[in-house]
């Protein structure tokens, strides 16, 4: 092994020979030698490695808005990164020169989970996020990143699909602070055909997080004519107020053509308008928009009174109406989400970083 490879210890052997990858349900089944469809998680001495611990790109702060997450930390900075490959094969993936990469060496830099939370602690970022690619893939590595943020008072952030089985989602998930999860469509259909997925591994992801501490939020990133019809975002929405509540805030973004979904045409702003509308009137509390400058759809109200509480425009906050632990200062209504004194400074700013790493003796890279 060399030093971005590790073992792992989610797999098992199977009758006939092979090794089953047990991190997520594509089940991926290896010879010795072969790699999983993430490309990260291989077959090596009879074990499932991650072959990227380490290895990471993408450095960045970005406001936590553009996660997006808009009630975790708001108007604060979050240090950004991903790593190469992905677990599900979307057909309008936006990040595709990052996630479908294979080459691992010349998309990298070398990263210790200590030079990234000291690098975003001296960057005054109060989180760091897992983005990009999905982190299931790189659980591992993800994991002891979160606990060296945690030392040193950096809350951590996944960027997910939730596209992960139940034992290490457990463990994953005990370890972050908050994740923004990619509700992809409502439709078995589509995720079979346009993702490589599935719906119902996603719901148990979501139900899952629903019992645990991680503050989550929801995207889904409406196409035109594949998810984006009245009848479906009706069941979507429905299911998320019977299943997680009220307060779960939902993001409807823009889609534009890319990678494998250029024929397609960029969404309609009134798209937008009419799930943000249908969400409304269905009984989720907190509707935003997304890839679209809508002040209205960016700003959030309080659910109890109707302020305007906290205003946006595009990631740049304006006028703020909630004390210091996110009570509405007009009725005095909590405001679900983390909220921890007053909100950040940092707009729209997006800050690429290079990281000098720290080697020290006997360290893991």
């Amino acid at each position: 092994m060399d030093r971005f490879t590790i073992p792992t210890k989610y797999w098992h052997q199977i009758d006939d020979g092979r090794i089953q990858c047990d991190v997520c349900p594509r089940a991926c089944k290896l010879r010795e030698g072969q790699r999983g469809v993430c490309f990260v998680r291989a077959r090596e001495d009879d074990g499932v490695v991650l072959t990227s611990y380490g290895r990471s790109s993408g450095f960045c702060v970005d406001p936590i808005e553009k996660k997006p997450l808009n009630h975790f930390l708001p108007g604060s900075s979050v240090f950004s990164f991903g790593t190469a490959g992905c677990n599900l094969a979307c057909r309008f993936c936006q990040n595709w020169d990052i996630s479908k990469s294979k080459e691992i060496d010349t998309l990298a830099d070398e990263a210790s989970p200590e030079t990234i939370a000291r690098t975003a602690h001296e960057l005054g970022c109060r989180s760091v996020a897992f983005t990009y690619n999905d982190p299931t893939i790189f659980l591992e590595y993800a994991i002891d990143v979160a606990e060296a943020c945690h030392e040193l008072g950096v809350k951590t952030v996944a960027v997910t699909a939730g596209y992960i089985c139940p034992e290490p989602r457990r463990d994953f998930y005990a370890h972050l602070d908050a994740a923004n999860v990619d509700l992809k469509a409502f439709t078995e259909h589509f995720y079979k055909h346009i993702t490589g997925g599935d719906l119902g591994a996603v719901l148990e992801t979501l139900e899952y997080l629903h019992e645990t501490r991680v503050w989550f939020e929801l995207t889904t990133l409406l196409i035109p004519d594949h998810n984006d019809s009245d009848a479906e975002l009706d069941k979507m929405t429905r299911w998320v107020v019977e299943h997680l509540g009220p307060d779960v805030p939902m993001h409807f973004t823009a889609f534009h053509p890319d990678y494998k979904m250029l024929d397609v045409p960029p969404t309609p702003p009134a798209t937008l308008g009419r799930a943000r509308r249908i969400a409304l009137e269905n009984g989720v509390n907190y509707v935003y928009t997304g890839n679209v400058h809508d002040k209205e759809g960016g700003s959030t109200f309080c659910h109890n009174c109707g302020t305007r509480v906290i205003e946006r425009d595009w990631y740049v906050l304006g006028r703020y109406r909630l004390d210091e632990s996110g009570h509405c200062t007009k009725c005095g209504s909590l405001l679900p989400g983390v909220f921890d004194g007053p909100p950040g400074t940092w707009g729209a700013r997006r800050q690429p970083v290079v990281l000098h790493a720290r080697r020290h003796q006997g360290s893991t890279p």
